[in-house]
């Protein structure tokens, strides 16, 4: 794993393939591991569960987080990711169909660097995550040592 890996937590095997090939389609060659819940993402980030051993010097460096998930919704996971020193500096993007004010509000007091809601259209949606990916991956300034 690169440290410009992406971790894109979402139970939605179509919107899990839409954001794979929207990122595919822009030309982000990063490695996506992907987490179906909650929990899943939390042991990927910790070296918990069935990645226990994971190098955790190794951070992803994008998280795309869907925010209704199953075991642990995202906004726990969030909530998790900033409150523990190896993980709080890595950016996080909710990305999810939920344009609700209090998601929206509830991520950004969360420590959310950004909220997407995908849009339903795939040229909108494809246009959306590669500019995430420009931004993210390639103009945003990472900070040093993030890990343990």
């Amino acid at each position: 794993m690169t440290s410009k890996t992406i971790l894109l937590v979402e139970d939605n095997p179509d919107d899990e393939a839409l954001t794979i090939r929207a990122l595919r389609k822009s030309h982000v060659s990063n490695e996506v591991v992907v987490a179906r819940d909650g929990a899943e993402a939390l042991d990927f980030l910790f070296g918990t569960g069935k990645y226990e051993g994971r190098d955790l010097s190794e951070q992803p460096q994008i998280v795309l987080l869907d925010l209704k998930l199953p075991k642990i919704d995202g906004l726990q996971v969030l909530e998790r990711i900033r409150s523990d020193k190896r993980t709080e500096l890595i950016p996080v993007v909710i990305l999810t169909t939920s344009k609700e004010e209090k998601d929206l509000i509830g991520g950004y007091s969360r420590g959310a660097n950004s909220y997407v809601a995908k849009p339903v259209d795939f040229v909108e949606f494809t246009e959306a995550v590669k500019s995430l990916g420009m931004y993210w991956l390639l103009i945003n300034e990472r900070p040093p040592n993030i890990g343990p």
